[in-house]
């Protein structure tokens, strides 16, 4: 610690390191904290020091010292011992549920790493940022690894959570290939996802998993598992073009109006057409999907057909594969159109985890990808805004027709 001026000598401020004194007092009071919680844990357990009761069933024996990483540095630490009385007539050594036997790093320092971790760095990158506060207890590439792991127990319960509580009325369902780094080789990793969208507006990440395709058993599993937790049916789903996710939203959902995303669609019929038409027919189609309402849509809609029914029939086919599907959207408040015309909302995961992706090099396992994911989102990294037009969700509730054909 600096050796501050002494009482009627010169002040030299700038002789004295006023960090390094308040870093030197603070790490003084939280070991002192620490060894008094510490200490109060035991005595709980087994009474007073220097009182022997033998119906508590154990014994102190002496101290031991620790080093622990706290939030302001590496803190030594003296800690009693205590042996206790086992089931089987036996003795153990006493383990402090504040302070673990082999914890070296406080949970406050766990959760510093793991956040830099989501904000995109990799074990080097960790190492460098937190060496003042890990000093000069170097942080391996494993223990990163191991902080990073915990988060897969989270995500399993996340997984298997009550969904009953939820009151979902809208449900935004997509599927999406990420491409990551795994074991030295890049493979996609599929990823279905599912956001729900409460009766106050507030968006909520309902479902993650790491499936082996699209296909309707997947889907269908999904939307079952959802359904077993508690979702009750919604109002409307959004979805992409995928056969699977709408066949299983159907089959799980009947009562639920279908909204198809309008910018997977418009990536699908502009591949059927050359690309020097791909001007014009994006204007035709936006004509459909962007209308002053409902009428206009329909009245687009029916232009379209005709207009390209002979210069470009797979566009028209592909247009009236979603068919009434596009325009469901118009049976609702204008101001939700904008949030309900596309699953542009899950866009957002994805681009964000491919942006923290490209920093970290590689990824041990698939299982990461999920645990990566889902963390952006547990920790705050990513967070769903509420519905556009969300205020106007009575209306959109009670006004929206019961059958999706109607909108066209």
């Amino acid at each position: 610690m600096p050796t501050l001026p002494q009482k009627g000598a010169p002040h030299k401020l700038a002789e004295v390191d006023w960090a390094a004194a308040l870093e030197a007092d603070m790490q003084v009071v939280v070991r002192r904290a620490i060894e008094h919680i510490v200490d109060a844990e035991l005595t709980a357990l087994l009474g007073p020091r220097y009182v022997w009761d033998a119906a508590r069933g154990g014994y102190r024996h002496g101290t031991k010292v620790r080093t622990v990483t706290s939030p302001v540095g590496a803190v030594t630490v003296t800690v009693p011992r205590a042996r206790l009385q086992t089931p089987t007539a036996g003795r153990a050594e006493w383990e402090s549920q504040v302070l673990p036997a082999y914890a070296r790093r406080m949970r406050q320092v766990n959760a510093t790493l793991l956040q830099v971790y989501l904000c995109g760095g990799n074990s080097r990158r960790i190492r460098g940022a937190l060496r003042p506060l890990l000093q000069s207890r170097a942080l391996s590439r494993s223990a990163i690894s191991r902080i990073v792991q915990g988060l897969t127990a989270q995500v399993e319960a996340w997984q298997t959570r009550a969904l009953a509580e939820l009151d979902l009325v809208y449900l935004y369902l997509d599927g999406f290939h990420l491409r990551v780094r795994l074991g030295g080789r890049v493979s996609p990793v599929p990823v279905l996802a599912v956001l729900g969208v409460q009766r106050n507006g507030q968006k909520v990440l309902v479902h993650l998993s790491l499936r082996g395709s699209e296909s309707t058993t997947a889907w269908q599993t999904v939307c079952e598992d959802l359904a077993t937790r508690g979702v009750r049916a919604p109002q409307l789903c959004i979805i992409d073009g995928g056969k699977g996710l709408r066949a299983a939203v159907e089959q799980t959902w009947p009562q639920a109006a279908i909204q198809r995303c309008t910018v997977h669609k418009l990536r699908n019929l502009l591949t059927t057409a050359p690309k020097r038409l791909h001007d014009e027919l994006r204007a035709d189609y936006h004509a459909i999907v962007m209308a002053e309402d409902g009428a206009a849509a329909r009245r687009a809609y029916t232009a379209f057909g005709r207009k390209w029914t002979k210069t470009c029939a797979g566009a028209v086919k592909s247009l009236e594969e979603a068919g009434a599907e596009l325009l469901t959207m118009y049976r609702y408040p204008r101001s939700q159109w904008k949030s309900l015309r596309s699953t542009n909302g899950l866009e957002r995961l994805n681009l964000e985890f491919r942006r923290r992706v490209k920093t970290q090099g590689s990824l041990p396992s698939e299982a990461a990808v999920l645990a990566l994911l889902f963390g952006l989102v547990a920790t705050g990294q990513i967070v769903f805004r509420k519905l556009d037009g969300w205020p106007d969700m009575a209306t959109a509730l009670t006004s929206a027709a019961p059958n999706a054909a109607e909108a066209a």
